[in-house]
Formats: C-alpha cells, structure tokens, sequence
C-alpha cells in the first residue's frame, strides 16, 4: 500500500475529497484526516487519523520489543544454557517473553508523546491551520488516484508519498540510514 499526503487549506474542500473517495470505494479505514481542528473534523464526520497515524506508539513498540529481544538472547539465553540453577525451560522461556513484552510496554510511553515520523514534517502547515489528507491506496491504483485528485481536486497539494506500514527502524526524516 502507498499513502499518498495531501495538504488542504479549507475544511470544505476536505469535505469534498472525502465524498469523491467514498464514492470511488475508499474506505475510512484508507482515509485519513489530520488537524488541529478537531471539531470541525467532527462537524463534518471525517474521518480522524487514529493515535496510531499521529503519533509514534506503533513503532517504538515495535522497537522496544526488539530491543527486549535483543536482551532476552544476550543475557537470558546464556543464562539458560550455563547456569546451575536448574530452572524448568518453560521459566526461562517465560523470563524471555517477559523481557520482550517489557520492553515494548517501555517502548509504548515514548512512541504516544512522540509525533508520528511520517507526518513531522507537515508539523508547521498543520499548526498554520492546514489539514493533511492521508490516502491509502494500492501500489497499481497510485497513478490513477493522483490524476483523479489532481483533475477534481487541484486545491489538494500532494507533498509526499509513502508507504502505509511503520518501519521501526526508520530514523526522524522517515528513511532507513544504515551508518
């Protein structure tokens, strides 16, 4: 899946993307809206980005429950095979689904204060009053969608593509660096 960011400047024009999406068979759950007017999103029963569009907790969970991972095999595994306490293996398999489930439970209280790492960068035009449409659409269908918006909607500026699944290991300007 791609998602394709639009920013728009009036909530009218919101509206409008919206009811030519639905009736092009875009659900709510592939539309999403994101802005500091929360009641008029509410007003004009669009669809809300989740906590999940908006902030980060999805991803550092899953980066917490790596780094528990990565801790369970170092430090209980070596345990497990060379210690003499005599534990049952079904101890030692619970310490390590323990230490995974921790760590994304700690990893969960930076990812809900944290804004999500797609959307930071549309920080200011969504405080300067902008609404950013999120479109979630099938790798094919992308160019098809993009024309259609850009032939009915031109007040719609898309500003980015991207994909529509969280990369844990993406750092603050959404790539992947490996150095």
């Amino acid at each position: 899946m791609k998602r394709l960011f639009y920013l728009v400047d009036h909530i009218d024009h919101v509206q409008d993307i919206s009811d030519d999406l639905h009736a092009r068979g875009v659900s709510d759950w592939r539309f999403h809206v994101v802005s500091k007017d929360e009641a008029g999103l509410y007003t004009h029963r669009l669809h809300r980005a989740s906590v999940f569009d908006r902030t980060d907790l999805a991803r550092y969970v899953e980066r917490g429950m790596l780094i528990g991972l990565v801790l369970g095999l170092s430090f209980i595994l070596p345990m497990a095979l060379y210690s003499g306490l005599g534990w049952p293996t079904i101890a030692w398999v619970g310490l390590s689904v323990f230490a995974v489930m921790a760590g994304g439970w700690l990893g969960g209280f930076g990812g809900i204060s944290a804004e999500n790492y797609r959307i930071r960068r549309f920080h200011d035009a969504i405080e300067a009053g902008k609404y950013l449409v999120m479109v979630d659409v099938p790798k094919k269908f992308t160019e098809e969608v993009e024309q259609e918006m850009l032939e009915h909607h031109p007040e719609a500026l898309l500003k980015a593509e991207g994909s529509s699944f969280n990369n844990p290991f993406a750092s603050a300007d959404g790539r992947v660096h490996l150095v």
